[in-house]
């Protein structure tokens, strides 16, 4: 990027060209200390208000351009690492959402300028990249509500005006569908419009019961798909969705219509989005992944699968409704984690009873047949979605065997957590594999999901890895042998699995 200042240069490092390429020419490999430089850059321009406003955007989509590859770095490491430590987690995090914050800031300062006095040099300079301008602020408030998404906050009002108030403004300026091409060599183009509707279909598309990197891979899905919807404001028979976009409020289903009109109403819908996932989701079914999608890493079938069904839920025609009726309830529950823990109170032998004094004591908020909502201001880092737990509530003798399948965190710390019910009445089990008829000797522990069971059928916790469809296991509880065929993998979750088998004729 060539920049010409002229006799007017500012009165800032970056509003000479040559140091201004310079400093690009110089970003520090590393991505971490590349975007801190960068965001340090950002903050100085804050304070600069003698840059022509030409001149001004040129050095921020410079640097934000300049920065782009670093960032997907840092995502990459964010999402696919294994074990990130609590601080190393917490510094990338606070890294990337600050960065997208303070260019959407910058990017949103240009837009405004241009509004208030677009007859200025600069600003007549400057009106060819309005659109890109504006879109590349959208796509920015966008990532942030996504890092918000990975840790499971709640969304505040200033980020949805921020999203939405700009849409209008583009709206009213006529570029809201203004086909851009968001950043150098990005494939395909985008617009103000597109990247709005973008993150209210994620936004609505229940991210808090997805890990992180389905987030991610939601996202791009929504990406693919995002053509086939239909959005404006005009509300028609099959819409699903509304939002006032000059409102603070996020996305709401049409099952609670808005209270009133205002100019601001607009409704989204799937359109033709359901029969494209369904032929998608049955190629992949078949082992086959479209040349044309573009997910930005491989993914394994089964994990895009999950994420497609997911999707298919929050897409239909009618979005899926509770299945059980909530009623709302105080009192307090012990809460233990992990396989181990849960193995040994269902095992109801004396070696539980030290696992019970290192439970977390949390608040139950409501409770349903399927499962309840709890609050807690003590959870881990080890409580992610697919965590599981075993349960016992205040004044009460029996543990309830659970898995998170929610979870938002508030302003103030405290988390909210959505809990499925997997078994009132588990029962811990040593399985022994068969081979030949006869019994190995290497036991495989197990709980035993005994009033989930289908007819003729039994569902069992195990740990990871340890079901395989081509072994028979055994058990024996109250004197009786349960011979079991396996008939599927139903889940895998944080440390631990779900099989189902078929009971065979047992003595």
């Amino acid at each position: 990027m060539m920049l010409n200042f002229f006799s007017t240069r500012p009165d800032h490092p970056l509003g000479e060209a040559r140091e201004f390429k310079r400093v690009l020419a110089e970003l520090p490999p590393d991505a971490f200390k590349a975007i801190d430089e960068v965001y340090g850059w950002f903050e100085s321009l804050r304070l600069a208000d003698d840059f022509r406003l030409d001149h001004l955007h040129a050095v921020v989509s410079g640097l934000d351009e300049a920065a782009q590859p670093h960032l997907r770095r840092l995502t990459r490491h964010y999402l696919r690492t294994p074990r990130l430590s609590k601080n190393e987690e917490r510094r990338l995090w606070t890294m990337c959402f600050n960065y997208w914050g303070e260019v959407s800031w910058l990017y949103a300062r240009c837009v405004e300028r241009f509004a208030m006095n677009p007859k200025t040099k600069g600003g007549e300079v400057f009106k060819g990249d309005v659109p890109v301008a504006a879109t590349r602020l959208l796509a920015a408030r966008a990532s942030q509500l996504k890092w918000i998404d990975y840790r499971y906050g709640v969304i505040g009002e200033d980020l949805w005006r921020g999203l939405g108030l700009p849409y209008l403004a583009a709206e009213a300026g006529g570029y809201a569908q203004k086909p851009v091409q968001m950043y150098p060599g990005a494939a395909g183009s985008t617009s103000v419009a597109q990247q709005y509707l973008q993150t209210l279909v994620r936004e609505s598309s229940s991210m808090g019961t997805l890990l992180p990197l389905e987030i991610e891979l939601a996202d791009r899905l929504i990406t693919h798909f995002l053509p086939g919807f239909i959005f404006g404001a005009e509300c028609l028979p099959e819409s699903v969705y509304w939002i006032d976009a000059a409102s603070a409020l996020p996305p709401t289903r049409l099952v609670r219509p808005p209270a009133q009109l205002s100019p601001g109403l607009r409704f989204f819908q799937p359109g033709t989005v359901s029969q494209a996932l369904d032929e998608l989701m049955h190629a992949v079914e078949r082992g086959t992944i479209p040349v044309e999608l573009n997910l930005g890493a491989e993914y394994p079938p089964a994990a895009l699968l999950k994420v497609l069904r997911h999707l298919a839920l929050y897409w239909a025609p009618v979005p899926p409704q509770r299945e059980h009726v909530r009623h709302a309830a105080k009192t307090r529950m012990a809460v233990l984690q992990g396989f181990d823990s849960s193995l040994a109170v269902f095992a109801g032998n004396v070696a539980r009873l030290g696992v019970e004094r290192s439970a977390e004591s949390w608040v139950v908020e409501n409770v349903s047949l399927g499962g309840f909502s709890a609050g807690t201001e003590a959870a881990g880092d080890w409580l992610t979605i697919g965590s599981l737990l075993c349960l016992q509530p205040e004044g009460g003798d029996n543990w309830v065997l659970g898995v998170v399948r929610r979870r938002s965190v508030h302003a103030d710390a405290r988390a909210s957590i959505g809990i499925q019910t997997l078994s009132r009445n588990a029962q811990s089990v040593e399985l022994r594999p068969r081979t030949s008829g006869l019994s190995a000797t290497d036991a495989i522990p197990g709980i035993w999901l005994r009033e989930d069971a289908a007819a003729e059928q039994v569902r069992l916790v195990l740990p990871p890895g340890s079901f395989d469809v081509r072994q028979n296991l055994e058990f024996v509880q109250d004197e009786r042998r349960h011979m079991l065929a396996p008939v599927e993998l139903e889940e895998t979750g944080g440390g631990f699995e779900v099989g189902r088998y078929r009971e065979m004729l047992s003595a």
